[in-house]
């Protein structure tokens, strides 16, 4: 659907006008000075922007300085303060994402410069960056191809009285603080939680669970003091790391076995090389990432498996791995690569059988109350965000003009 298909489901109200933005604005591109010249970038003062720094929303800091020599000899070009730049390409999320400047600068060539003639810049920012979806399409049908000044020219806006404009973006501006506020205190919130999470783990498989037990110094002093009736030796000789296998693609066949991959499961096979419960590691790719899996499994070339538990809890096991920085153990090369071979001889603390059971069994609990929260919380992130978008779309087609 176009942005004018959008305008005319929108109804907007009847003093409101249509206008493509090439009628409201400039627009230009910008440059990248030859990176290979000192001349243009040492000792510069010249604001420069990426396309990643449209993901600022208000655009208050520069990606890099460049010099006067540079602006002079180069494509760049100066972006007055107020106006508006949108990204024409780029990974992720930024294609079509809209920044607002609050400094003068210069961009790079995958930057659309739009500098506002009839209309107020701060609410066609909101405009623009609630059309994002419908801006990342213009391209193509599935959105892959860049965006270009014509493009965004050819975008329909909605254009109300003036004040009205001012009004909205007023409003909007002082409402998306207060909902991005609550948001940021959800995720610092998350982010607390994850940190009880670590620690209640590395408590209690470093020191157990009863706080009287008689202790003993473990002379390893990530580990400090232990349980005096607890052992210390070599991770490899508690449990043994395999390296998983990998399956061709001819020999691919759906089934409901899970085969896990450094990342997770990665597809469903009909053959199980593991009875379960699995602990795996992620070997390259998401290097030291841990999985746990209850299920017979297919262990991927891109992991590390427990082959032998040994008598050895696989939940508590997981558990201790947790505690161990397994990207340190790397085999050194350019592509971060889990050496079995180096996390065998990590020295570790470890309980009889029977109390690794209890701990895991007290951490899976502690967990799922943790987990419980987290994803209330993630869901209240989901609903401000949606509400947030929602109210932005609202504002900027008039159906809330009465509260701008």
């Amino acid at each position: 659907m176009t942005t004018a298909e959008l305008l005319a489901a929108y109804n907007l109200p009847s003093a409101w006008k249509q206008i493509r933005l090439r009628w409201l604005s400039k627009r230009y591109a910008g440059g990248t000075p030859d990176t290979k010249n000192p001349d243009y970038w040492v000792g510069g003062t010249v604001p420069w922007l990426n396309s990643g720094a449209v993901n600022q929303g208000t655009i208050t800091v520069p990606s890099d300085f460049i010099t006067e020599l540079a602006v002079k000899e180069s494509s760049a070009k100066w972006i007055p303060t107020g106006a508006l730049v949108m990204a024409l390409a780029g990974q992720g999320k930024t294609k079509a994402t809209v920044g607002y400047l609050e400094i003068p600068t210069t961009g790079n060539q995958s930057l659309a410069a739009i500098v506002p003639e009839q209309i107020e810049g701060k609410y066609l920012y909101w405009w623009l960056a609630s059309q994002y979806r419908t801006l990342r399409n213009l391209s193509s049908q599935d959105g892959r191809d860049g965006l270009n000044l014509e493009m965004i020219g050819s975008i329909v806006c909605p254009v109300p009285p003036l004040e009205t404009q001012r009004s909205i973006a007023q409003f909007l501006d002082e409402k998306t603080v207060q909902i991005d506020g609550l948001i940021e205190k959800k995720r610092a919130l998350l982010e607390r939680l994850a940190e009880k999470r670590k620690a209640l783990i590395t408590r209690a498989v470093t020191k157990g669970l009863n706080p009287a037990a008689a202790v003993k110094p473990s002379g390893i002093d990530w580990l400090g003091n232990i349980p005096a009736h607890w052992v210390v030796c070599g991770l490899g000789q508690k449990i043994k790391l395999q390296r998983g296998v990998d399956i061709t693609k001819s020999q691919r066949v759906d089934g409901e076995i899970p085969v896990i991959s450094s990342g997770g499961i990665d597809y469903f096979h009909d053959t199980a090389l593991c009875v379960g419960p699995g602990v795996l590691i992620g070997r390259k790719g998401s290097a030291g990432k841990l999985h746990y899996v209850n299920s017979d499994y297919w262990p991927h070339d891109t992991t590390l498996y427990v082959r032998e538990f040994r008598g050895n809890s696989p939940r508590f096991t997981w558990y201790l791995l947790h505690c161990i920085d397994l990207t340190s153990f790397d085999s050194g090369s350019s592509n971060p690569t889990v050496n079995r071979n180096r996390i065998h001889p990590v020295q570790t603390a470890w309980p009889r059988p029977e109390e690794q059971r209890a701990i895991a069994s007290h951490l899976d609990e502690q967990l799922a109350q943790i987990a419980d929260i987290e994803r209330r919380i993630e869901a209240s992130i989901v609903h401000l965000v949606e509400y947030r978008s929602a109210l932005v779309t609202a504002a900027v087609t008039g159906k809330i003009q009465g509260n701008c």
